[in-house]
């Protein structure tokens, strides 16, 4: 069991918010915890497209978040809202998937117009599956170097804004009673 999941939105094999997701993955395992990643690339593609609700792909990830102690969310934002592929995958896990999980949302975006997408798309999406859903953080694109995978960040500002928002994340986290699956 992966105590922490990251669930990236992505569609794109190099972007923004897959590098902070995983910049988030390595703050998470020096302290000690076990991170496993999913990105909606590693989705069948028939999966999502059918709709396939009982394949083993969607099984497997159903199961990773429902044990998971916490989840990280993150998703580029196009048209003022989180991927699509991101929602095809949503649409196919159990209604309460996220049932009480602490649950960090992320989004990145070109400019600071599209703010709100975290609040008024994501957020709303994540609470539907039950998940107890956290402030939240937005970046714009010039505030991550996709040049430097290991310190994608690169206002001081911002990564203290990440690391706090993470340090929250995480303190819910160990107030939880730890069950055994």
């Amino acid at each position: 069991m992966s105590e922490i999941v990251i669930l990236s939105g992505s569609p794109a094999k190099e972007s923004r918010s897959e590098l902070v997701l995983k910049h988030l993955g390595e703050l998470l395992e020096k302290q000690g915890f076990s991170v496993a990643h999913i990105s909606v690339r590693d989705v069948p593609q028939e999966d999502l497209f059918e709709g396939r609700f009982g394949s083993p792909a969607i099984a497997e990830i159903s199961t990773l978040l429902h044990q998971s102690r916490g989840v990280i969310v993150g998703s580029p934002v196009y048209k003022a809202a989180y991927s699509g592929v991101l929602k095809a995958l949503i649409d196919l896990l159990p209604q309460d998937v996220l049932q009480a999980t602490p649950v960090l949302p992320l989004m990145t975006g070109g400019s600071s117009a599209h703010l709100l997408a975290l609040e008024y798309t994501l957020k709303p999406l994540l609470a539907n599956l039950k998940g107890q859903s956290l402030k939240g953080i937005y970046l714009v694109d010039s505030q991550i170097d996709k040049t430097n995978p290991h310190q994608p960040i690169i206002e001081a500002e911002i990564e203290q804004r990440l690391k706090k928002q993470l340090e929250y994340f995480l303190e819910i986290i160990e107030r939880q009673p730890v069950t055994s699956a």
